[in-house]
């Protein structure tokens, strides 16, 4: 395993717990998941891909609650993981989960479309 792939994987971790028990936005919903992190060879950037269960408003307003706190979740990774320089964090709205959802309903109806009627 990569030491990127390393660093990611402990920075999911750590944002999922911050976005969890920390942040305090009355935007964010309750149910937020840190789909994935991707962090560039030189450990300068991080895409943090979330994926956030309500409508488009809502995954809209979590999106901006979570860009407002980015410098805060730097910070605190800054903290928890020692590194010589913390990645500058970017949030990404991940619809990867609904669309595997949609996906999976549309099987299930091509499968048994007795329980449709």
């Amino acid at each position: 395993m990569e030491r990127t792939d390393r660093i990611a994987g402990e920075m999911q971790k750590e944002i999922a717990d911050l976005i969890r028990n920390t942040i305090k936005d009355p935007r964010l919903p309750g149910l937020v998941s840190v789909t994935a992190v991707r962090v560039t060879k030189d450990l300068r950037y991080a895409k943090v891909y979330v994926s956030v269960f309500g409508n488009e408003q809502e995954k809209k307003d979590a999106l901006q609650a979570l860009k407002h706190a980015a410098g805060f979740v730097r910070h605190e990774i800054g903290q928890r993981i020692q590194l010589r320089y913390t990645p500058e964090i970017q949030f990404v709205l991940d619809d990867s989960i609904e669309h595997g959802m949609h996906i999976s309903s549309l099987i299930d109806k091509t499968m048994h479309p007795e329980k449709n009627n």
